[in-house]
């Protein structure tokens, strides 16, 4: 144990190539360890031991590791609270610094908080560096040093920010000559990890240059594939959004624009982290939901009786992804048409959406609740029968999740879509009057 190493802890950024911690580490003078926590504060939380997420992240970090052996180094994985990992890795070798990619929702950042300073007690130090995001925290803010609450202005200013450097990628390949040499070290399998093999049909993280050319004709349609797919990759960092952004800032504004809202939202998550509990704008916390459980049954099993909203979440419940559009229908037929609290639809997206990333689905359900920082307008109410005959107006979206929809088996629905608008307009806006 008389080497001194350093430690790459690995969170949101699984990939060896244009990492910035990994390139700092390795770059440290100090042979790195590449190190990752199946975090039981996290794992606890889920109930489905299915859930295929921890299958993606156990089938990454393998795929990690096979790529970590041919460089005669080896992933070094262990389960339980980051606190006991640090514990057990100050043990097994004599540590001089840990570096990691900043991770912007309150846990991580309490998290990583705990972490350097009991790492500090140790002598050993922690440096954190912008990975999952173009632009971080403190980059892009009004003249008065004031963080944008409003996207348009921010996207402005984000755009007059970047530059070159900052989509400059980190050459991690030609360094990881530098990773410590150890034999292998066997990963914990998914039963010891409490976990069952969920289903492994996961999006491609290849980058389709002709769907991104025609991302703005084709991304409101959701019979046709016409979206990336790449939210869970980008969610766990299996690719590099520097790169992802350089693409699409060439082949698609549309696009582009989309990265810039996911960076907005990690911003907004950072500087009012409230928002994970609280709405945005405190006087939506006014609002007298009605909350009844069998119409949010009826909203969750996609049997309320719109065929684009039931498509939808009959889509999320059957693959663990939705079309974006249809979130945003989806999310207005809760918050608007069923007088649902946004943060019962915020929580059971959570549960079932592989890309889910907090920061973007806080935003999402926000918005469409009228409750966000730059949400729409309280007054706007999606009609689901004008939007599925907008963007699926040939019906294959709803025949494929919907089959039985002009039968006499397909529900009533739940509510008219005329009372339920006027019903949130009355609740809405004496919810704000008083305010």
């Amino acid at each position: 144990m008389s080497q001194q190493v350093v430690l790459c802890w690995l969170r949101r950024d699984l990939r060896l190539d244009d990492n910035a911690a990994l390139y700092h580490a390795l770059k440290s003078g100090f042979p790195v360890v590449p190190v990752f926590v199946f975090d039981t504060n996290i794992l606890n939380d889920l109930t489905d031991k299915h859930d295929r997420r921890v299958t993606f992240i156990y089938e990454v970090i393998e795929e990690l590791q096979t790529e970590l052996i041919k460089h005669k180094s080896s992933l070094d994985v262990f389960h339980g609270t980051p606190a006991a990992a640090f514990n057990h890795w100050i043990s097994k070798y004599k540590v001089h610094a840990v570096y990691t990619n900043r991770d912007y929702e309150p846990y991580a950042t309490e998290r990583d908080t705990s972490v350097a300073g009991h790492l500090k007690e140790k002598g050993v130090e922690f440096f954190s560096y912008k990975d999952q995001v173009i632009l971080d925290r403190n980059e892009v803010l009004k003249d008065n040093g004031n963080p944008y609450t409003i996207f348009t202005p921010y996207s402005r200013q984000w755009n007059n920010r970047l530059t070159a450097f900052h989509l400059k990628q980190y050459p991690v390949k030609k360094y990881l000559n530098k990773l410590h040499h150890q034999s292998k070290i066997s990963l914990p399998s998914l039963t010891q990890l409490g976990f069952k093999e969920g289903e492994k049909h996961f999006p491609s993280k290849s980058l389709k240059e002709s769907l991104i050319r025609h991302y703005d004709k084709t991304r409101d349609f959701p019979a046709i594939n016409g979206t990336s797919r790449l939210g869970i990759h980008l969610r766990f960092g299996t690719i590099s959004i520097r790169k992802l952004m350089q693409h699409a800032l060439e082949w698609n504004e549309t696009y582009a624009k989309e990265l810039v809202w996911r960076e907005f939202y990690q911003m907004i998550i950072w500087h009012f982290p409230h928002v994970v509990t609280q709405s945005f704008k405190k006087e939506y916390d006014k609002i007298a939901w009605r909350n009844n459980e069998k119409e949010f049954e009826r909203w969750c099993t996609g049997t309320t009786g719109y065929p684009i909203v039931d498509a939808g979440m009959r889509e999320l419940n059957t693959t663990g992804y939705m079309h974006n559009r249809v979130r945003m229908i989806t999310a207005s037929f809760l918050t608007k048409h069923l007088l649902i609290d946004w943060r019962w639809g915020e929580a059971y997206f959570a549960e079932k959406l592989l890309d889910y990333d907090l920061a973007a689905n806080n935003g999402g359900w926000q918005w469409a609740a009228g409750s966000g920082c730059d949400a729409a307008p309280y007054f706007r109410v999606f009609n689901p029968t004008l939007q599925m005959q907008k963007f699926d107006k040939d019906l294959q979206y709803v025949r494929k999740w919907v089959p039985e929809f002009e039968s006499p088996d397909y529900p009533l629905p739940v509510v008219s879509h005329e009372e339920a608008r006027k019903r949130a307009l009355e609740v809405y806006s004496k919810a704000l009057k008083h305010s």
